[in-house]
């Protein structure tokens, strides 16, 4: 048995921009139909949404056929927590509040075996290297890992370009939302300060020879951010997506609305 190569870094090499999605509801048969959506890769978010590690595991074997990789964001890039997300098979990490250099050091030494890292040994249970099931899998593992900070606040833009000459950091993700607040700007990652400081941050990142990476629920920015050579855009949320056809349903017939929709179809 092989050590599965890392598709979501492969990607990041890739021409064009990839597009993906937030998963924020816990339950597998929801990442099963995502997977199956036809998006380029899927953030599994256990900083905001309530996770267990077991189901972080759940999420991970029912992406696994659709062939799509999928990113993990842990609620904090916490040595023990990263450990176990890694001994349950995550290759890709997207940590959020990434500020300085010496954190996004520490973060890749966290990721990775001796000599280059700090991660622990425990091969025997861990399902990343199939039980012991991968000979090679001590020696391998650290090619395969995929490290993606998230630079969210005005510390981690004031300080990106030590941030991105950190060997190891494969991209950085600008967090318009957290961004927008840290900036005086609360709720209104729109609003063209922060759009511009996004932009200023993508040339840092891209100028490093690093991929660049945000979050654009409005589709008009999201393609902005791709002609600037954004590598990879999250576009939507499956729990937004579900709360908002649900509203849109309520209303609609409601409000004696009787144009056909799609729900439903097939019963």
């Amino acid at each position: 048995m092989k050590l599965p190569v890392n598709a979501f870094k492969n990607m990041l090499s890739q021409a064009g921009t990839h597009y993906g999605l937030w998963l924020g509801l816990p339950h597998s048969s929801v990442a099963e139909i995502a997977a199956g959506a036809g998006f380029d890769w899927l953030l599994i978010d256990c900083e905001h949404a309530p996770y267990s590690l077991m189901d972080v595991q759940h999420h991970l074997q029912a992406i696994a056929p659709y062939q799509v990789p999928a990113v993990v964001r842990p609620a904090e890039g916490r040595t023990a927590q990263l450990k176990q997300l890694l001994d349950i098979g995550v290759q890709s990490f997207l940590v959020p509040m990434v500020d300085t250099a010496e954190q996004a050091q520490a973060l890749v030494q966290d990721l990775r075996y001796p000599p280059d890292g700090i991660r622990g040994l425990g091969t025997s249970m861990a399902r990343a290297a199939h039980w012991n099931g991968i000979p090679a899998y001590l020696t391998q593992a650290n090619d395969e890992i995929c490290l993606v900070v998230q630079a969210e606040t005005r510390t981690a833009m004031q300080n990106l370009e030590a941030i991105v000459q950190v060997d190891g950091v494969d991209a950085v993700f600008i967090g318009p939302s957290d961004l927008s607040a840290s900036m005086g700007h609360i709720g209104n990652p729109g609003h063209p300060e922060v759009v511009g400081a996004i932009e200023q941050g993508f040339q840092t990142i891209q100028a490093a020879g690093k991929a660049a990476g945000v979050l654009a629920v409005d589709l008009q920015l999201a393609h902005h951010y791709a002609q600037l050579g954004a590598k990879f855009i999250g576009v939507g949320v499956d729990v937004s997506l579900l709360a908002g056809a649900c509203r849109a349903l309520a209303e609609k017939v409601k409000s004696g609305d009787n144009s056909a929709t799609s729900e439903g179809a097939g019963y």
